[in-house]
């Protein structure tokens, strides 16, 4: 890989247009949150029509994603996210011209097919652009984007729909994904980010069903895959119960305790950055670090949020919760990194779909409907006070893929070079 100023300068820029669509990607889904009461009030929809137009997009997600980051790797990347986000948009901008539930559904079903292989196909962009000893770093502080577009979704959502009402919120986000969309393909060029990464060039044109079989052909991978996603569980129970939380245990009214849960979201999503980093600092030259450093990530996490849930309400327990928050997504840049390390780079958008469906199914969407069937069984602080046992599975699903990590290392360099 080059390492002038004009090249680093140029990843740089990829990376910031890459990570502003996965803004645009975030605030497009979540901002039909904030607007449910208005769709509740103008054509009566019953809780579970609303839950349909929100859980619409994840199931599109879950579908489609490894079958179009697939395509995508074999299509061409840069082309591929530019389709996916023009489709996105121009489905948000239906979403605000929609009539009736029918309508709305169909239009977030599109949003769906839009964003399915985006968070995959674009870390894959982004990995390419730069060296090998910042993929920890550069997953971590990537796919923090999710969150932190969340945030922006719903908060800035809340603002343009009091102010111009329910519909010119998806106008807005639709406006925000466009205008990216108009910009990536003339700066972002498929040729020139390939010229900035020797192993995606030299492998362009190399996959076949001996790359696509490395996918889940090492246990290291595998484990990289699983623990993810169990340690993703503690983030999905997080996100959707602390507000539930805050409010019956802090007696926070409605938008007070979701405020609060925005601060401990965008700690999560500073923790994914900063744990990279490290993972990057010290993993450099022993391979095996980057699995240490999960399974120790997971080992504070639980011990932290264990004790916080333990204690009673006030700022000590809320100071935890926002640490344990912080260390439990530290996982996610190691991860991707294990994950980029242990596969051919011509199918990463393949793989970090493989990753995303694991932190989808075992983590985001089991993770507020088991808490809250614990929940109605004990209570919710109660159930709290289970969660963070996640961590401990997911450090043992890290701990035995490190025994097996150098070796799988080792044997993908030795394919990776026979090309």
């Amino acid at each position: 890989m080059t390492s002038s100023p004009a090249s680093r300068t140029y990843a740089w820029i990829v990376f910031a247009l890459t990570f502003g669509l996965l803004l645009s990607d975030y605030m497009s889904r979540q901002v039909l949150n904030v607007v449910f009461p208005y769709l509740k009030a103008e054509w009566a929809l019953t809780d579970g029509r609303l839950g349909a137009l929100s859980g619409i997009v994840s199931l599109a997600v879950g579908v489609l994603a490894i079958p179009l980051s697939l395509l995508a790797d074999r299509w061409g990347r840069i082309k591929s996210l530019v389709l996916m986000a023009a489709l996105w948009s121009l489905a948000t901008l239906g979403c605000g011209f929609a009539r009736n539930f029918e309508q709305m559904l169909l239009a977030r079903a599109l949003v769906g097919v839009g964003e399915a292989a985006y968070g995959s196909v674009g870390i894959a962009v982004v990995l390419a652009a730069f060296p090998l000893n910042m993929r920890a770093t550069l997953t971590g502080a990537f796919l923090s984007g999710g969150m932190i577009g969340s945030v922006l979704g719903i908060s800035l959502g809340g603002l343009i729909a009091t102010q111009f009402g329910w519909r010119a919120t998806f106008v807005g986000m639709a406006l925000f994904g466009l205008a990216l969309t108009i910009t990536y393909p003339l700066i972002v060029k498929e040729a020139r980010v390939a010229r900035l990464s020797v192993v995606s060039v030299a492998m362009s044109s190399r996959a076949n069903s001996s790359t696509l079989r490395s996918l889940i052909g090492s246990r290291a991978v595998i484990c990289a895959y699983l623990g993810s996603g169990v340690q993703v569980f503690i983030s999905g129970a997080l996100l959707a119960w602390l507000p539930s939380f805050l409010s019956r245990q802090y007696h926070l009214p409605v938008a007070r305790a979701g405020l609060v849960t925005a601060v401990f979201v965008l700690t999560s999503a500073i923790g994914m950055t900063v744990c990279g980093r490290i993972c990057d600092r010290f993993g450099a030259n022993a391979p095996a670090t980057k699995m240490s450093l999960a399974v120790t990530f997971c080992l504070i996490c639980f011990a932290v949020l264990t004790l916080a849930f333990q204690l009673p309400v006030g700022a000590p327990q809320l100071v935890l919760i926002a640490l344990g928050m912080f260390i439990g997504a530290g996982t996610v840049g190691p991860a991707g990194a294990m994950v980029a390390n242990l596969t051919p780079a011509v199918v990463h958008g393949t793989a970090f779909a493989i990753l995303s469906l694991a932190n989808n199914l075992l983590g985001l969407a089991p993770g507020p409907v088991v808490t809250g069937m614990l929940a109605d069984a004990f209570g919710l602080p109660a159930a709290l006070q289970l969660v963070p046992l996640a961590s401990l599975l997911s450090a043992a699903i890290f701990w035995f893929g490190r025994r097996a990590y150098r070796r799988d290392v080792q044997r993908q360099s030795a394919t990776a070079s026979a090309f």
